[in-house]
Order: C-alpha cells, then sequence, then structure tokens
C-alpha cells in the first residue's frame, strides 16, 4: 500500500478519540483522515476521504455500531471494518463477524495490538485479538472440527486460504482453478459450516489452532 493507512475512527467519547490521535501520531504508517461520533455520518465521510480501514465503536447514539457496521458492508463488500470496544464477550465478538467486520479488539487491548490489527486488516487479513479467542464459550469446538473434517482436500486447502484472508481471484491464481469455482466451494464450504461472512471462517479457522492467531 502505497502512503499511510487511511483510518476513519467512530467513536462518540471525544477523549476517546483524542487518545487515538496521539497513540497513532506517533506510527508513520497510519493517518487519521476523518472522525464521527455516530453512525450516521460515517457512509458521507467514506466517500469523501476513502479510508483504508474504520475504526468502529459498537456502543454508540443513533443508528449505533452494529447496524453502522452492517449498513457500511452493505455498500461496499470490500470495506475493512475494526471493531474496537469495551465489549469482549463472544456474543458481541459473534455478532460483529457475522455482520461484515474483517477485525475484532478491545478497548482494554495493549496500544501495540491497535496498531497491529489495522496494519493487518489493511492488508486484508482478518485480526481478532486473542483472548476472545479463549473467552468464546459460544464457539463449538468439536461441532465445527466435526464439520471440518468432512471437507474434501481441495474444501479444506480453500478453506484455509479464505481464513487467512485471500480473496476469491486469489485463491484461483494460487491454486489454478477458476474464480467462479472457488467462489462455488467458498459458498458450500460457508453453507457447511452455517455462517455467512470470510471472518466467521477466519473466527472458526484460529478457534481450532488451524490458521495463526
Amino acid at each position: 500500500m502505497k502512503g499511510p493507512i487511511k483510518i476513519l475512527l467512530v467513536d462518540d467519547h471525544a477523549i476517546v478519540r483524542a487518545g487515538f490521535r496521539l497513540l497513532l501520531s506517533a506510527v508513520e504508517t497510519v493517518e487519521v483522515v476523518a472522525e464521527a461520533e455516530r453512525g450516521e455520518a460515517v457512509f458521507q465521510l467514506c466517500q469523501e476521504t476513502h479510508p483504508d480501514v474504520i475504526v468502529l465503536d459498537l456502543s454508540m447514539p443513533g443508528i449505533g455500531g452494529l447496524e453502522t457496521l452492517r449498513r457500511v458492508c452493505l455498500r461496499d463488500e470490500n470495506a475493512k471494518v475494526l471493531v474496537f470496544s469495551v465489549h469482549d464477550e463472544s456474543v458481541y465478538v459473534n455478532r460483529a463477524l457475522a455482520a461484515g467486520a474483517k477485525g475484532y479488539i478491545t478497548k482494554s487491548s495493549a496500544p501495540h495490538i491497535l496498531v497491529e490489527a489495522i496494519h493487518k486488516i489493511a492488508d486484508g487479513e482478518i485480526y481478532i485479538e486473542q483472548g476472545l479467542l479463549k473467552a468464546s464459550p459460544s464457539v463449538q469446538v468439536d461441532h465445527y472440527r466435526s464439520i471440518v473434517e468432512t471437507l474434501s482436500p481441495r474444501e479444506f486447502d480453500i478453506f484455509l486460504l479464505l481464513a487467512k484472508g485471500l480473496t476469491a481471484h486469489k485463491i484461483a491464481e494460487e491454486l489454478c482453478l477458476g474464480y467462479k469455482t472457488v467462489a462455488n466451494y467458498g459458498t458450500h464450504i460457508k453453507n457447511k459450516l452455517n455462517v455467512s461472512t470470510v471472518a466467521e471462517l477466519a473466527h472458526i479457522a484460529m478457534v481450532l489452532g488451524a490458521v495463526g492467531k
């Protein structure tokens, strides 16, 4: 990526945004290009500033963080949204991933975690704070493991590559397959695991230890 990673920060607390700017001011590869205190302002700011990553709080007035996330991802399926929240409960993590988030970290995480998450997501990867995976009781590990074990070798290869953040086009190039073939595999894999987003696939893969956390 040429130039610094452009960040749109969405949080209703001015002191949080100020702290965020201060933290990132020392990071040459990142630049906060716009801020919003409500989800309603995000869509116009996206058109004006074209951010590379949107850092989004979940607890906000107005339409709220989850609905903002859902609408952003519906408008742009390639949107890269990092949820930055006080909530560490699995229900919030899972709902954010299902809505299209590419990452989830808590506001209690170390500063370097935030910077690392931004870089990973900007590069097209998925990033979920490690402690959240360990604390996710709703993730049925044995259930998912049994389903993954039924995947064919080709399905398993594509499952891992999707979980690592590769697009269907990149996977098609790497495996010498047609794009539509890879897309169809992806749909079948998601149906088997009963998920709708790549972020959810990545979450499952990380919980199973199939990809790095």
